[in-house]
């Protein structure tokens, strides 16, 4: 038995029946979104749950996705056993990390590792589009503390930020061919690599999928992934399922899965890929489908 159950977790083979992945994407919909307020913000947020953290098996524990209200954010607070990055997609936000304050535009994120403080405060007059990742240092175990401080006052905000940023900005994507052996010509860049990172989240990646293009199947035996469709439609595929995806839908794909994205529609198919491993610094990337008995 105990053999048995080191070659499971090994191959990452699920321990559970999943449901169907049709069931397990997330779909941004903003007529479930509630407002609330967050860690002593000033004013609301509306949001909702697009991926729990039991959709994957590593220790994603949220990916919220919201809109930032007119005076409203998240105030300033700390992650002891937590990493998290605020990203905005549209307009501009004025971002802290640690008590400096940065106006930043979308579409950028900021990641803040554990024990560092963070906050966001939407100062303008309309919403913006918004998401929050939530990574664990233990799976299921969220802490925070609370300044009680909404950072709608700064006056002293720095130019050029003094905090780790991330831009999503297609200038700076590299062309490659016959990207994990699938169709054409894409574009692609590691946004953030494992060193940014002290909890075993391992990257977030920038793929842009030109129409008629195609990421090939590929599988990872000790990274678990989420593919967010930032612009565009296309099909995900999954193992033997496949499921037509477009702008605001999240993928999860589970350790050693294998997948591939093609688009499908007449623009560019844009996506952001958060990895997660299962330990620190495994970054397998293995082409085609797992063979049976082999690696």
């Amino acid at each position: 038995m105990k053999t048995t159950l080191t070659l499971i977790f090994a191959l990452g083979i699920p321990l559970l029946a999943r449901d169907p992945l049709a069931q397990r994407i997330g779909h941004t919909d903003p007529s479930k979104y509630t407002r609330e307020r967050s860690h002593a913000s000033a004013g609301d947020m509306a949001c909702e749950t697009l991926l729990p953290g039991d959709a994957l098996t590593t220790n994603l524990d949220f990916i919220h996705r919201c809109q930032i209200m007119p005076g409203g954010g998240v105030g300033h607070h700390f992650h002891n056993r937590c990493e998290e990055m605020f990203i905005i997609f549209d307009g501009e936000a004025e971002f802290t990390i640690d008590g400096r304050t940065s106006v930043l535009k979308g579409t950028v994120g900021a990641p803040c590792r554990m024990g560092h403080s963070h906050a966001i405060y939407n100062p303008s007059d309309h919403p913006v589009e918004f998401m929050n990742i939530n990574v664990t240092a233990v799976k299921g175990k969220y802490d925070s503390f609370d300044l009680n401080d909404a950072r709608t006052n700064v006056t002293d905000k720095d130019p050029v930020p003094v905090f780790m940023t991330m831009r999503l900005d297609k200038e700076l994507l590299r062309t490659v061919a016959n990207y994990h052996g699938g169709e054409g010509t894409v574009r692609y860049r590691r946004a953030l690599d494992p060193t940014v990172f002290q909890t075993n989240w391992s990257y977030v990646d920038h793929l842009l999928l030109p129409p008629q293009t195609s990421e090939g199947v590929h599988r990872h035996p000790g990274i678990e992934e989420v593919y967010y469709v930032l612009n565009g439609e296309g099909r995900a595929q999954v193992d033997d399922e496949t499921v037509e995806i477009r702008k605001g839908d999240a993928v999860p794909v589970l350790l050693n899965q294998a997948h591939s994205f093609t688009n499908t529609g007449s623009q560019d198919f844009e996506l952001m890929i958060i990895g997660i491993a299962s330990q620190k610094d495994v970054l397998e990337t293995m082409l085609g489908t797992r063979r049976s008995g082999t690696e």
